[in-house]
């Protein structure tokens, strides 16, 4: 039950609200449809760089190599119908949108199955308690692996009702607002334009109000209810880490001595 509710939370941060900031993308049928195959060559709408620096992708040319039959263009438009208020990512749906070996995936949740995610996303709404602005940007498409869709937020949730036991008045943030920080987040998908796996990831604990956590560990964090577990606090360097980085102080200021 508790691996339960921090999947649900955690998704919910991340698709729930989507719909305030996605009113104007129209959905399409679940199957993918004739436009977005490509019969001669593959992701041919790839954005070319004039300049390579050395270890830079040649984007130009991964994209040609791809046998991937869905191009860059319509997979990331795939991607945001996904995401619309009519189907959520499988919340309103029935999961018509998810292959069935589709799983969940995030830095501490996961890998879960479609059914269990199913099951615990519509148990619960963050958006019961939170205005949240997603502020998605970024989608592209991973050169290297032409399936998946890249994309980043930055949420921004204003508290507008109890949570976790924690009143609108009570939330110690500013104005009740929670600022999360970075995350950056995936969607990859079969042929067919069904999703395969989602999942998301911190990319910045330096920024925002919410001790660097992003997902569900954010929410509970910036009301003041983190769980007790350690992947629910700020990161912290474990004893170890510590110790070895004063050793490495150490050996420095000896070797610097001994010049």
């Amino acid at each position: 039950m508790k691996l339960f509710i921090v999947l649900l939370v955690s998704i919910a941060s991340n698709v729930n609200a989507f719909a305030a900031s996605t009113a104007d993308v129209v959905p399409r049928p679940i199957d993918a449809s004739s436009d977005m195959k490509v019969e001669e060559s593959p992701m041919t709408d790839a954005p070319s760089s004039p300049i390579l620096i050395p270890g830079e992708v040649d984007i130009q040319q991964a994209f040609s190599q791809s046998t991937f039959p869905i191009s860059s263009s319509a997979l990331i438009t795939r991607a945001k119908e996904i995401l619309s208020p009519d189907i959520e990512l499988g919340t309103k749906d029935d999961g018509a949108c998810l292959a069935s070996n589709f799983q969940f995936v995030a830095a501490v949740v996961g890998p879960l199955p479609k059914d269990e995610y199913l099951n615990a996303l519509n148990s619960f709404k963050l958006t019961d308690s939170f205005d949240i602005q997603q502020n998605f940007f970024g989608f592209t498409v991973d050169p290297l692996q032409t399936n998946r869709v890249w994309f980043f937020s930055r949420q921004v949730a204003k508290q507008i009702a109890p949570f976790m036991g924690v009143s609108v008045e009570n939330n110690p943030s500013e104005d009740g607002v929670l600022n999360l920080p970075p995350q950056l987040l995936h969607m990859d998908f079969n042929e067919e334009g069904l999703v395969t796996e989602f999942g998301f990831y911190t990319v910045d604990r330096q920024q925002g109000n919410t001790g660097g956590l992003g997902g569900a560990f954010g929410y509970f964090y910036g009301v003041g209810k983190p769980l007790p577990i350690p992947e629910c606090q700020p990161y912290k360097p474990s004893f170890r880490f510590r110790i070895l980085g004063l050793i490495g102080k150490l050996g420095r200021k000896l070797s610097k001595k001994t010049e």
